[in-house]
Formats: C-alpha cells, sequence, structure tokens
C-alpha cells in the first residue's frame, strides 16, 4: 500500500508538470494580448510595451514557464494580472463555494444514483426498471445549462420557493440549504445518471454470480443478501465512476457557476481567460488537475481496503 501511494504521488507530480506546461504553453500561444486589455484602446505602443515589461512577457516563452515553475515550486503561483491578487488569495477565496457546489452535488448523484441503479437491478425488465433507465439516458444527454434555466425558470420565477442563484449563506442553514438544491441537482444530474447506469450493470452481474446463488439457496434473507452479499463487491466499478466524476463535478462548476451566479473558481477562470490573465488561468487548471488526480489515489486506496484480492 505505501508502495502504491509512493508511485501515485511520483505519477502525480508529472502529471501536474505536463498539465502545466500545456497550459502556459496554450495560454501564450493563444491569439490574443494581455498588454492590450490592460492597456486599454487609448494605449499607446509604448504603454503597451512597458507594460509587456513590466509583466515580463516580453521574454521568450520558455524563459517564462521555468520562471514561472520556480515559483510554483516555492508555492508562489504570482500575481492576477487585472487586480494585482495573488492568485493564491484569488483561488482560496472562491473555492469554498466551488467546493461546496461539488460536494452538495456529488451527494446528490450518489443518493439518487445507487438507489435507483439498486432498484431497477431488483426489478429487471419492469416499468420500473424502465423508467429508471429512460431517466438516466435523460440526465445523461440533458446539458446543464438548459436543467438549470429550467430548474430556475420553474422553482424560482414561477413558485419562487427557492433563490434563484448565489451560495452566500452558510450551508449549514436553511438558506444555505435552499440556495444549493437547485445548483446541486443541475450540476449531479448527469453524475447520477452515470451511477445509476453502473450500479444496475454491476448488480446485474454480481446478482448472477456462483456465490450469490449458494447464498440463496442456503436461505439466506433477501434483503442481507443485497445489501451485505451484492452490495460490497458490486460498488468496485462503482466507485471508478464516483471517483472520475467528482474530479469532473469541480471542472463542470464551470457551467453551473455561470448560470447560478456562484463565485466559485469556475466562474473565476472564465473571467480570467476572457481578460487572458494567464496566472489565474493556470493556478485554477492546476487546482482542478490536482484534485482530480488525490482523488483517483483515494480511489485506488478504496480499492485495496474493499476488495484486499485486487493487487497493483
Amino acid at each position: 500500500m505505501v508502495g502504491l501511494i509512493i508511485r501515485r504521488f511520483l505519477q502525480l507530480l508529472l502529471l501536474l508538470f505536463g498539465i502545466s506546461f500545456l497550459v502556459f504553453m496554450s495560454m501564450h500561444l493563444a491569439p490574443g494580448d494581455p498588454a492590450t486589455i490592460i492597456g486599454g484602446p487609448n494605449a499607446t505602443a509604448s504603454d503597451l510595451e512597458a507594460i509587456r515589461e513590466n509583466l515580463g512577457l516580453n521574454r521568450p516563452v520558455v524563459v517564462q514557464y521555468f520562471d514561472y515553475l520556480a515559483g510554483v515550486l516555492q508555492g508562489d503561483f504570482g500575481y492576477s494580472y487585472q487586480t494585482n491578487q495573488a492568485v493564491t488569495e484569488a483561488i482560496i477565496t472562491r473555492f469554498p463555494a466551488t467546493i461546496k457546489l461539488a460536494t452538495a452535488s456529488m451527494i446528490v448523484a450518489i443518493i439518487i444514483g445507487i438507489v435507483a441503479g439498486m432498484i431497477s437491478a431488483r426489478k429487471q425488465n419492469s416499468w420500473i426498471d424502465v423508467t429508471s433507465t429512460t431517466f438516466a439516458l435523460a440526465g445523461v444527454s440533458i446539458p446543464n445549462f438548459w436543467l438549470g434555466a429550467m430548474l430556475i425558470l420553474i422553482f424560482s420565477v414561477n413558485l419562487q420557493i427557492l433563490p434563484v442563484g448565489g451560495l452566500n449563506s452558510p450551508f449549514y442553514t436553511v438558506e444555505g440549504m435552499k440556495e444549493l438544491i437547485l445548483p446541486a441537482i443541475t450540476l449531479g444530474t448527469a453524475s447520477a445518471a452515470l451511477i445509476a447506469r453502473m450500479t444496475r450493470s454491476s448488480m446485474l452481474e454480481v446478482i448472477r454470480s456462483d456465490y450469490i446463488r449458494t447464498a440463496r439457496a442456503k436461505g439466506v434473507r433477501k434483503h442481507s443478501l443485497i445489501w451485505i452479499h451484492a452490495l460490497k463487491n458490486a460498488m468496485i466499478p462503482v466507485i471508478t465512476v464516483i471517483g472520475i466524476n467528482f474530479g469532473g463535478l469541480l471542472g463542470g462548476t464551470i457551467i453551473t457557476e455561470q448560470v447560478f451566479a456562484i463565485n466559485g473558481v469556475g466562474r473565476l477562470m472564465i473571467d480570467a481567460i476572457a481578460a487572458r490573465d494567464f496566472p489565474i488561468v493556470q493556478g485554477t487548471v492546476l487546482l482542478v488537475a490536482g484534485i482530480f488526480v488525490v482523488v483517483n489515489l483515494v480511489v485506488d486506496i478504496i480499492y485495496a481496503l474493499i476488495d484486499p484480492r485486487i493487487s497493483y
């Protein structure tokens, strides 16, 4: 287990290095000049040159990257071109809203997905199974921005029972929970559909296995058969989907935060891309990538704890 963690950690460092290089080069080679945006339409050529000199943009791109990398290794992700705020400070300010939204969405997805998948597996080919499968297909197909807009229209504009957007209240208060409901459903629907489909197929495979038939022949109660004997082994592939989707939810918050006017990391990234604010974009991408890789490491560890037969 210790060897696994060390290997995964080294892979994490290499992966983040590669991601930082690709993002840095993509931002610097893409059309657009941060100096033009900062200087505005009335800036002269000398003004623009002075801005580039101040930001270090007139040096070779490779030199800029290694200077940036040296700063990252020391915990310095640079400063925003627009506000001169430290990138770390800007991310820390916005990160709680994003992690709150992603966590709430994952909870919604796990509860709905696992329950729906297990019911579908137990009632295979029934009208419940068909309905669940249909909703799962719809959940994967519906775009987040459309679903969010429809939920706002129904529950906020017409019924006026839930707030339109924003996560301004503490999540443990009634108002904070009400603010989370619509964004969490919007972001978690697609993940719930994927988890439901994976849970159903995994449960059906486990239920047909020899040890389940043996337990049934010995007179084990159906409730114990499903929740004790079958569920644990059926969860192994489901955990993979949950882990991958949690990392994806952090990236998926970009659209949801725009729809519900949430000041999170996703919205910060969108604003930074529009303003060509390189340090902010690079910092937010590294954050999301780092969390995604760490979540996958945690999934690997949980694998080994659930099923000791799994070897790395």
